[in-house]
């Protein structure tokens, strides 16, 4: 069961634990998730510190720690403010975070968050529910905002399809294909997180493979997540994006595109998994391989790559 604790100076915040990881969801604003690691140790999620404690603005916040959003991204349908208190009901060893539906879209998000009794394991449950009136287009977007310093390890396709394409890339208006912080590879494509680089950068792929992984602190996080060939997904029909600035790296996962009529949902599942004392091994992709393959058990060896 939860137990109530303060974190980051809001008062009413949802604490799990196993024994080896906690996890720390905040009822004040959101639903979002602003904890994961090993227990005593530290964060793994990005903690924007000028934030903390805030409730009750009419603006939206980064927050750090993990969201759920709905794609493809405007403004305002995207930005609505989530700074109200969140409804929230605990399982065993889970919690249910249910806000009020937001006003200017008719959609209501659900978070479910539930952590295995052993190990590092958890669960994401992201859920939107149409309440409005007539049908909305949509997507579930999964965003999970990393601490600084870390490099992440992104998978491409491998399928061959001979003289067609095998692999989609969406890159936005401020990316640069040259960004120092990027390294496009035959296996995977790298990105390192630096804090000294304020520019943002953003790109998009079609991961076949179903994961990501982020090296940062001694530890290696992986996150897993469905991939639906034939289904269409946002932005040139990617289903993982990556974006990052000086302060963090977003992880970000999406759904199938779906029109959902009035009470229709749409579900988007997560796995995390959190290793311990495992660092990046540097940009050689065969020594990327071996420790992703050595430490997680992880199949490099073809397109439906699996953990």
């Amino acid at each position: 069961m939860a137990e109530q604790v303060t974190f980051r100076g809001w008062p009413h915040c949802r604490r799990l634990s196993n024994g080896t990881v906690d996890l720390i969801v905040t009822t004040d604003v959101g639903p979002r998730v602003v904890r994961y690691g090993f227990e005593g140790e530290d964060n793994i999620l990005c903690e924007v510190r000028d934030e903390d404690g805030l409730t009750g603005r009419d603006s939206w916040y980064t927050f750090g720690g993990h969201r759920l959003w709905h794609s493809p991204e405007a403004n305002p349908r995207t930005y609505q403010p989530d700074n109200a208190p969140v409804p929230f009901d605990d399982g065993d060893r889970s919690i249910v975070l249910k806000p009020s539906i937001e006003v200017a879209t008719g959609i209501q998000k659900q978070l479910e968050v539930s952590l295995d009794p052993t190990g590092t394991g958890v669960t994401v449950t992201h859920r939107l529910t149409n309440r409005g009136v007539w049908p909305v287009r949509l997507a579930a977007w999964a965003v999970t905002v990393m601490a600084p310093g870390g490099v992440e390890v992104i998978p491409q396709t491998l399928v061959d399809t001979g003289l067609l394409p095998n692999r989609c890339v969406a890159l936005w208006p401020y990316a640069c294909m040259d960004d120092a912080r990027v390294h496009w590879g035959g296996r995977f494509v790298v990105l390192h997180q630096d804090p000294t680089a304020k520019p943002p950068f953003k790109l998009g792929l079609t991961d076949e493979a179903g994961w990501a992984a982020y090296f940062n602190k001694h530890s290696l996080f992986i996150k897993r997540f469905p991939f639906v060939p034939g289904e269409a997904y946002p932005d040139f029909g990617v289903n993982y994006e990556s974006y990052t600035t000086d302060f963090m790296l977003e992880m970000e996962t999406l759904s199938p595109l779906r029109t959902l009529e009035p009470g229709e949902s749409v579900e988007h599942i997560e796995s995390w998994l959190l290793v311990a004392d495992v660092s990046f091994p540097g940009d050689s992709e065969d020594d990327i391989a071996a420790v992703l393959r050595d430490c997680c058990h992880l199949d490099l060896g073809g397109a439906r790559q699996r953990i």
